[in-house]
Order: structure tokens, then C-alpha cells, then sequence
């Protein structure tokens, strides 16, 4: 079994059993290529024009016109039960990594839930007004998009658009500037039902071509080698900012961003590497 697969099959257990994390394998009805990629505005960040019907349209990795460019994605995740979890001490950020990505000048992109923004609003604010990074949303709830994700509960297609729009509120609330209209399904799992429930919302749903595995992983090397193995040009790489459930992030980003670096590679926003 290859180091992918092995790691793969282990999170999604995990996933299972603890029902809280992404970087799973996902859904993919309703991909665009980026030729359809659009700016927002003079200035916004670029958008994907929405897939047929008006579905959500989504986001997978960049065009070979990227070049050695590679995106660090990070999601901070938080659910909506999770605040007497955090009361007692137990802790769902990780300033030690957006230190280091600050350190090593890294841009990047935190798909946070609106739940994590409640819960450190400061660490929210200071993220969403860094030029080195940008905020998406990452649901409020982070209940799942839809059914059978890895034991997370459902949110319902009818609350799904208020969901990411509540998250967005949060952000705005603590301080937060630099959102862009991305969103990110909790678990990496979507279908055509979520993808027209959140047409409202209008944002952009981003997945990814390398999964991590750092959800729950205990030694930073297979995380690492996993990542240096997936990477080519354009790539989305799906991250965690979570302690609790993702504890040797910090110390495998330490060990791929130099590489990845030594091998020609440059890294960017989502945004950035969505520009047509």
C-alpha cells in the first residue's frame, strides 16, 4: 500500500470516529476548469463563473500556466459543539504554525469556521488583516454538506447559504479584512444538491489535488513526504491550523516549505493562483 493510501485510510477512520476533520476524498460533480475563472471586480479576487442551473462553482488547482506555484491551504476548524471542548482547555488554533508560515513569508489561505472566529477573534482579526494571508469560509457549523461525511451531522440544504453567510458575519466581527468569497465544504464532501443549495451565497468552493494527512497525525514526516510526493505545478494542498486534531502541522511545514522551495517552487494565495 502506498504512503498516500496508508495515510489516507487512516484519517478517514479517524475521521469517523472523532468526526471533525477534512482532507478526505470528496465529491467531485460539478469541477470547472479554470478557463471559466472570471475577476470579481477591479480589484477583487477572482471567481469562478457558477456551473449549470447557477450551481456552486468549484475550484480544484491551478492551470500548467501557473507555473511552479503551489497553494498552502489551512483549515481552522471549529464546530459549533465544540465551545465547552475549548472552555476546559482544550485548544483548536496553532499560533506556533502561522508564526512559522510569517517566519518563512508564506502566503497562504485559512478556510476558518466562524466558530473558530468566535473563539479566537483576536488571532481572527490579526490573521484577516496580514497581507500575507487571506480568510475563506469554512461554514460556521462545520456539519456536513452532505449526508455520510466521516459522522459529522447534517446541516440541511435549506440552512446551508445562511450557514456560510453567518460564517462570514463572524469574520466581520472580529476584525477580520482580507475574506475573500471562497468556501471550503467541512469534511471535503459535496454533491450537486449542495452545490445549487449554496448558490445564494455566491461564493466559490475550493477543494484540492494534495491531501495532507496531517488530520490526526502523530509524526510530521509521512505528513511531509506526502505533500512533497502530491505537489506539481498549481496544486491546492489541504492543511489543518487545528492543534487538537492536527498537532505536527507546524513541524512538516517546516520541512516542506524549504524543500518545495529548493525545488523551484514559489507559493501564493488561492487567490493568486486563480487569477486567469
Amino acid at each position: 500500500m502506498t504512503t498516500f493510501v496508508r495515510i489516507l485510510a487512516t484519517v478517514t477512520v479517524l475521521c469517523a470516529a472523532l468526526a471533525g476533520c477534512d482532507g478526505a476524498t470528496s465529491e467531485t460533480s460539478g469541477a470547472h476548469s479554470s478557463a471559466s475563472l472570471r475577476p470579481a471586480g477591479a480589484n477583487g479576487p477572482p471567481t469562478i463563473a457558477p456551473g449549470p442551473g447557477g450551481r456552486t462553482p468549484v475550484f480544484k488547482h491551478g492551470t500548467p500556466a501557473a507555473g511552479k506555484t503551489v497553494a498552502l491551504t489551512f483549515d481552522a476548524d471549529m464546530t459549533a459543539e465544540q465551545g465547552p471542548r475549548a472552555a476546559r482547555g482544550e485548544r483548536f488554533d496553532n499560533p506556533g504554525l502561522i508564526a512559522l508560515l510569517r517566519r518563512l513569508e508564506v502566503p497562504s489561505t485559512v478556510f476558518m469556521t466562524g466558530r473558530w472566529a468566535e473563539e479566537y477573534p483576536t488571532q481572527a482579526k490579526a490573521i484577516g488583516n496580514d497581507p500575507l494571508f487571506e480568510i475563506a469560509n469554512h461554514s460556521y457549523s462545520h456539519h456536513a454538506f452532505k449526508a455520510d461525511c466521516y459522522g459529522l451531522p447534517e446541516i440541511g440544504a435549506e440552512k446551508m447559504a445562511a450557514d456560510v453567510r453567518r460564517a462570514f458575519g463572524s469574520f466581520r466581527k472580529a476584525g477580520a479584512k482580507n475574506v475573500v468569497p471562497y468556501f471550503r465544504f467541512p469534511g471535503g464532501c459535496y454533491d450537486d444538491a449542495s452545490l445549487q443549495a449554496l448558490t445564494p451565497a455566491k461564493v466559490t468552493a475550493i477543494q484540492w489535488d494534495v491531501v495532507s494527512g496531517d488530520a490526526f497525525a502523530t509524526d510530521s514526516d509521512p505528513v511531509a513526504e506526502q505533500v512533497l510526493e502530491g505537489v506539481k505545478p498549481g496544486s491546492v494542498v489541504v492543511m489543518h491550523c487545528t492543534r487538537s486534531a492536527a498537532p505536527v502541522t507546524e513541524e512538516a511545514v517546516a520541512r516542506i516549505v524549504p524543500e518545495l522551495r529548493k525545488r523551484g517552487f514559489r507559493f501564493a494565495k488561492v487567490s493568486e493562483l486563480m487569477k486567469p
